[in-house]
């Protein structure tokens, strides 16, 4: 099995894959236009995960870098599943000198609640306290 390289590097991110996969393949972005995509990215801290210089993972945080991060858009692709990509990747991002300290850290999943518990990811503490404007069919027509 190959090393997983990690980068924050936005120069070495391959944009198509990233954007395929969130339009096509995830279940929280399908049908996101591709500008938005490339927003997103752009006002993020990206994380890159590549194996023998392909691109096979990705993660994004949405922060002020002082007290609140959003992780975001977490994913490997299929064919490089069940190799601890995913744990690798995590922990990287976890660690970033620039998000350390942050009073908070959120994210909203669907189905990988037990990777993201590893992490001390837990349901919020004060449920009551938060509150969302959601619109999850926004890029469906």
């Amino acid at each position: 099995m190959s090393a997983l390289q990690i980068s924050t590097d936005r120069t070495e991110l391959d944009v198509p894959l990233i954007y395929r996969f969130l339009s096509e393949q995830s279940t929280w972005a399908v049908g996101i236009p591709r500008p938005v995509g490339d927003r997103a990215i752009e006002n993020s801290l990206c994380f890159g995960g590549y194996v023998d210089g392909r691109q096979v993972a990705f993660a994004r945080v949405v922060t002020d870098y002082a007290t609140f991060g959003s992780l975001a858009d977490v994913f490997v692709v299929p064919e490089y599943r069940r190799r601890g990509y995913a744990t690798e990747l995590l922990e990287t991002v976890l660690a970033h000198p620039s998000l350390q300290g942050l009073r908070r850290m959120s994210l909203a999943s669907a189905n990988a609640h037990a990777l993201f518990e590893k992490f001390g990811f837990t349901a919020p503490q004060q449920p009551d306290t938060l509150l969302e404007r959601y619109f999850p069919n926004i890029y469906v027509s």
